[in-house]
Formats: structure tokens, C-alpha cells, sequence
């Protein structure tokens, strides 16, 4: 009965090795799917990424001193700076659209740099490339830390550890006040409406309702708001 048990387990691991192999590194057929279902079922530990809702709420100080933390990883965000910059610093935009938190929060890397991507694509599309200034005005300084532990079937064997351990680095976010701006928009006012349904958008990725507000240019949006 032993030696029987013993090949099943080793066929298992086989398998499993197999269908890595084949959707894990090649990227065909959802990898990221197939692979936690077959681990189920053969009893593999597979870590699992957390939700971001783990990491919205702002709890204890701030841990940002990077020359003391090693291994921090990569900041997701490219750019900063989107569209006719040199425009936006001379002031010859006249309509300005903040996006703005209701609440305080923190705000991860791949968050800000989704938003970004969303909101610069919709006002580009119809603006162009130099017809509007997109900025991201907070940076993740605020590094996330994680106790990993083992999920999956028979993962209570092996996750037994240390209980308010103080865990390793996973990513980073930025802790934004209730009011604070996150992103502006900088257009004529011909585009207001598509600026405005750009920060919507944006405002989609956050794990905190949002608010956009007109800063400046009232004066040439009569009938618009």
C-alpha cells in the first residue's frame, strides 16, 4: 500500500512539473489559471498574491527610509510627465481638471501607473499628442511588507508561523490624504468633456471613491458646467 501511494505522488509532482512546463513558461493557455487548480488537486503550496484591499487602509507610520531596505521593488510608473509639458509649466492651457481622493488612503504603484495609462489614452486619442498635459502628482515612497505564507490544500502543515510577523517587501505605494490631488489634466476647452471622462476612468483603478474638480478656465465652459 505504501509503494502505491508513493508512485501516485510521484506521477503527481510529474505532472505537475509537466503542465508548468508547458502553460507557466511559454505563456500559452493562462498559466497563471491552470496552475493553482493542478497544484489544488495534487497538494502543491502555491503562494498567492494578496488584493489591494489589504493595502488601502493607512495603519503605523511610513516605511520609507530606502537606504536601510534592501530589496525594494521596481516602481511600476514610467512617466510622470505626459503630453505638452512645456505648455502646461507656461500656463497656456487653460482649462485645468484635478482628480482628488475622498478619502485617506494608500494608493500601490500598479494603481497609479493603470490610472495613468487609462486617462492618458482616452484624452490622447482625442487631443493629440501635444493638445493636452497629464501629470501624476504623488510617488510611491511608502514601501509594502508581507508575511509570506503557503496557500493552497495542506497549507495549514507549513503556515504555521510567527503571528504580527514583520515580513518582507512586496511593492510600494503612496499614502494620499483625504482632498489630495493624484492626477491633473491640463486642455482646451474644446476637450473638456474627454478630460473629465479621463479622470473618471483613472479614477476606477483607486481602491478610494474620487472627485474631479475644475480648477481653473470657468469662465470658458458655459453650457458645459
Amino acid at each position: 500500500m505504501n509503494g502505491a501511494h508513493e508512485c501516485f505522488c510521484q506521477c503527481s509532482r510529474y505532472l505537475l512539473t509537466l503542465i508548468r512546463g508547458t502553460f507557466g513558461r511559454s505563456g500559452r493557455g493562462g498559466g497563471m489559471i491552470r496552475e493553482p487548480l493542478v497544484a489544488g488537486l495534487l497538494g502543491e503550496f502555491i503562494m498567492a498574491r494578496k488584493p489591494a484591499s489589504m493595502y488601502r487602509r493607512l495603519k503605523g507610520p511610513a516605511y520609507t527610509r530606502r537606504k536601510f531596505i534592501g530589496g525594494v521593488p521596481n516602481n511600476r510608473i514610467h512617466q510622470y510627465h505626459v503630453g505638452n509639458r512645456v505648455a502646461a509649466e507656461t500656463g497656456k492651457f487653460p482649462v485645468i481638471l484635478e482628480l482628488r481622493s475622498d478619502n485617506n488612503v494608500q494608493i500601490r504603484h500598479t494603481a497609479l501607473e493603470a490610472a495613468r495609462v487609462i486617462s492618458n489614452s482616452t484624452i490622447r486619442k482625442a487631443a493629440g499628442t501635444q493638445g493636452y498635459a497629464l501629470r501624476v502628482h504623488t510617488f510611491p515612497h511608502h514601501v509594502l511588507r508581507e508575511n509570506k505564507q503557503a496557500t493552497g490544500a495542506g497549507a495549514d502543515r507549513v503556515s504555521q508561523g510567527m503571528r504580527c510577523a514583520f515580513g518582507k517587501n512586496v511593492g510600494t505605494a503612496a499614502r494620499v490624504k483625504r482632498g489630495q490631488r493624484v492626477i491633473s489634466i491640463q486642455v482646451h476647452p474644446e476637450f473638456y468633456l474627454t478630460a473629465r471622462d479621463a479622470l473618471r476612468k483613472a479614477s476606477m483603478k483607486f481602491p478610494t471613491p474620487c472627485t474631479v474638480r475644475l480648477i481653473k478656465g470657468h469662465e470658458h465652459l458655459k453650457g458645459l458646467i
